[in-house]
């Protein structure tokens, strides 16, 4: 499956700036790199598709937006959810792209990546180990790093349009497949409520902005994740950022319903912009 951004056509049309007859350029976002030829009607892939000329300024002029090359046709990655009408997108960075929900981005890019997002949110809870749960699986970044050293991750997602824009992207393909993780689909707040108590060693709450998903910064939610955290557990809960005047107010309220909830011990942890809860 080939997938582009700007990032890659910049390349591509740079070579033909340069009357270059053959580019090496990333087909999968990032991850690898494969020769292209360059004609002068279309560019050709190595595995015999093409693409006119229009379509690769197509989408160069396509800041935020990620395309499937197939069939020789371009197709966006996003798609709208009629059951949270909310459209969701893969937006690409200068390393792992990044999805959008309604416009907003699901990682932290300014001044970092995704990838190093969710690398920061792991280590405030390392080591992780034992069973896992993943409250939001988006991208699945999180739950395909901490399989890494947990024995095993449950992920949990609301909206399978999430995952369609998953399938699409090439740094999403540890997701699916891998034993060690178990992905459901559904609401968060309702599935935590039906596991059986101390099921986790460690829990990766990285729930949407406060505006989408309100309910999963609730005391009672609170109360259900302490309940299935194992004793001498850790959870990292993700805010956002804490020298923002809004995201300082959050953190006051979090940091009190959880202590509420029973996390006697919450530290911050300002570097992945959350808080860690300990049992």
């Amino acid at each position: 499956m080939i997938v582009l951004s700007h990032f890659q056509t910049e390349q591509i049309l740079q070579g033909r700036t340069k009357g270059v007859e053959c580019v090496n350029v990333s087909l999968d976002l990032g991850l690898t790199s494969a020769d292209v030829n360059l004609e002068p009607g279309q560019v050709c892939f190595p595995d015999g598709q093409v693409l006119t000329w229009e379509q690769v300024e197509s989408i160069q002029a396509s800041e935020n937006g990620c395309f499937v090359v197939e069939k020789e046709r371009l197709s966006k990655v996003q798609y709208f959810s009629e059951a949270t009408n909310r459209l969701y997108s893969l937006m690409p960075t200068s390393k792992a792209p990044t999805m959008l929900v309604s416009g907003i981005p699901m990682h932290r890019i300014k001044g970092t990546e995704p990838m190093r997002d969710t690398q920061e949110k792991i280590k405030a809870i390392k080591p992780v180990v034992g069973t896992v749960l993943d409250t939001a699986t988006g991208l699945g970044y999180t739950a395909i790093q901490a399989a890494e050293t947990a024995d095993h991750v449950v992920t949990i997602e609301l909206d399978p349009a999430a995952l369609d824009v998953a399938r699409r992207n090439p740094w999403s393909r540890g997701l699916f497949g891998n034993p060690k993780i178990t992905q459901i689909i559904g609401d968060s707040f309702d599935q935590v409520a039906d596991f059986e108590e101390e099921r986790f060693e460690r829990i990766i709450h990285d729930p949407p902005a406060f505006s989408l998903a309100g309910d999963l910064y609730s005391g009672a939610f609170y109360q259900q994740l302490y309940r299935v955290l194992h004793p001498g557990g850790r959870m990292f809960h993700y805010i956002g950022d804490p020298k923002s005047k809004s995201g300082r107010n959050i953190t006051a309220g979090v940091v009190v319903r959880l202590q509420t909830a029973g996390f006697k011990t919450v530290k911050r942890a300002p570097r992945a912009f959350g808080v860690v809860g300990y049992k």
